[in-house]
């Protein structure tokens, strides 16, 4: 994607981070020769070789894995937070902007066996059953309800190229105080999130 020299981030263990708290992304490849995306968990791990990776299934319904061939190069896309951003709060006369914090992640696909596939499930399912009042193990599953894993097409994407946008203001120092004040001041989350994002910079 384009980024301005000013809005890219290349603190890549910040950039992990970013990945790891914001998981849920959008798998892209060709399909039938247009775009194909799909919005599904994708996981950043590590693996056997110490290599980033991203872990995620899909559907056997779905047509995209019909297109998942060895080494094809496909793009995933995480967004974070986002907020419109009010010229009306800078000093000087200027149009209004949006800012926002996106990744886009390039990698070649790997299908995973079955076995591979199911624990990637166990992996999923432990990280985010963390928060549950009453956790679910899938080791609790009955083999009835485990066998939807016959339903699914497991993958790993090498990681080739990760390149990430954190529009925040930067060209606006002098407007700073008054962006953040305002955000904070605004009902969505994505504002208040954002306005966090460049309080955390400033300080």
């Amino acid at each position: 994607m384009y980024i301005p020299n000013h809005y890219k981030n290349e603190n890549l263990e910040e950039v992990k981070d970013f990945l790891q708290q914001n998981s849920f992304g959008i798998l892209i490849n060709i399909v039938d020769q247009k775009p194909w995306g799909t919005h599904i968990p994708l996981e950043l791990e590590t693996d056997n070789e110490g290599n980033d990776v991203l872990v995620g299934h899909i559907a056997k319904a779905n047509p995209q894995w019909k297109n998942f061939t060895e080494n094809a190069e496909v793009l995933c896309i995480f967004n974070g937070p986002h907020s419109y951003v009010s010229s009306s709060w800078y000093k000087e006369e200027e149009v209004p902007t949006w800012n926002y914090i996106a990744v886009h992640v390039y990698g070649t696909l790997k299908v995973l066996s079955e076995e591979e596939t199911l624990q990637s499930m166990y992996r999923l399912v432990d990280k985010y059953e963390q928060v549950a009042k009453n956790p679910i193990s899938l080791d609790d599953m009955s083999p009835k309800t485990m066998r939807q894993v016959k339903g699914v097409v497991g993958f790993s994407i090498q990681i080739t190229d990760i390149q990430a946008t954190y529009k925040l203001s930067q060209t606006r120092k002098e407007d700073h105080t008054a962006i953040i004040s305002e955000l904070q001041e605004q009902k969505d989350a994505g504002s208040k999130a954002i306005a966090q994002q460049m309080k955390d910079r400033s300080e």
